[in-house]
Formats: structure tokens, C-alpha cells, sequence
């Protein structure tokens, strides 16, 4: 994230984030942002224990699955409220973060099409599965596409969280 959409941080930086210096909306941004980090811990998890050798694919599917589709669920019903809602409110608020806010949204474009992918692959994983075929090369397939979508998803979470929790923090106070 480009320093010149960041400068709320130097105001309020993360170490000093806590529930008793945030308001209740942005402990709970926070709270929602940390659930997609665990659930995307959790996928690895079991992803790696799949590629160990600990867990066959008919092993992997009911570890895996639900915690994607919760996952996808909630982080696609999670931008749209950001996007539709908050983002708007956020630059009227605080216009000189307007640059941030329109690059985060952007960032929702292109994590959407990781959540696709994923979303595509899941079902296809789930497919071959129920169907009792051979499931291997669908469960590489969405391992590989759980990998791909990680690291764009976590930057933007981080790069988001430097823009929204202060202003949250310094204006909703």
C-alpha cells in the first residue's frame, strides 16, 4: 500500500489498536477480518495434510469444503457491504483518503476473482467426490487455487485495515 494512503496510520498505528481505544465498529471489522485470516489458516491446514499423505481426497472434502464455503460466503457478503456502504461513507467522512479507499475497492475486483476461482474449483472438488470418482487431480486443482487466492487476500485485508481502522478509530470516536 502506497504511503500517501496510509497516512492515517502514522496517526493511529496498529500497536496501538485495542477494544479499549477503538470504537465497538472497528474492534468488530477487526474481529470479522481476523475470522477470514483463521479460516484461510484452516484451508492451509488441511490442504497441507492432504499433500502429506495424512488425509485422501475423500478425507480432505468434508475438512475442507464447509470451511470454504463459509469462507466465501462471508467475505463476498463482507465487500459488498464495504463497497455499498462503508467505502462511500468513508470518503465523504475523510475525502483526502478517497484515493485509498477507490484502490481498496479496486482490490475487491480482483479478490472477487480469486473467490470465483475458488468457488469453481470447490464445486468441482465436491463434484468428483459425491460421484465416488477418483478425486486427485480436483483436489490439486483447489489446493492450488486456495494458494493462489491467499496471498492477494491477506495483503488486502492488511493494506485495508492501515486505511479503515484508524479512520474508524480517529472520526467515529
Amino acid at each position: 500500500m502506497p504511503a500517501q494512503h496510509r497516512w492515517l496510520l502514522a496517526e493511529l498505528p496498529r500497536d496501538r489498536w485495542s477494544d479499549q481505544t477503538l470504537p465497538p465498529v472497528a474492534s468488530h471489522w477487526l474481529a470479522m477480518h481476523q475470522g477470514f485470516r483463521q479460516a484461510q489458516a484452516a484451508m492451509d491446514q488441511v490442504i497441507a495434510a492432504h499433500r502429506a499423505g495424512e488425509i485422501d481426497a475423500a478425507g480432505l472434502h468434508p475438512r475442507l469444503i464447509p470451511t470454504l464455503g463459509g469462507f466465501l460466503q462471508h467475505l463476498d457478503g463482507h465487500h459488498r457491504i464495504e463497497s455499498g456502504h462503508y467505502f462511500p461513507q468513508f470518503r465523504r467522512l475523510e475525502p483526502r483518503i478517497q484515493a485509498g479507499i477507490d484502490l481498496l475497492d479496486r482490490d475487491h475486483d480482483a479478490v472477487h476473482a480469486h473467490l470465483e476461482a475458488l468457488a469453481e474449483h470447490g464445486r468441482a472438488f465436491h463434484q468428483v467426490v459425491t460421484s465416488r470418482a477418483p478425486a486427485g487431480d480436483a483436489a490439486r486443482r483447489l489446493a492450488e487455487t486456495v494458494d493462489r487466492a491467499a496471498g492477494p487476500l491477506i495483503r488486502h485485508l492488511d493494506d485495508e485495515e492501515d486505511i479503515v481502522i484508524p479512520l474508524m478509530a480517529l472520526r467515529f470516536s
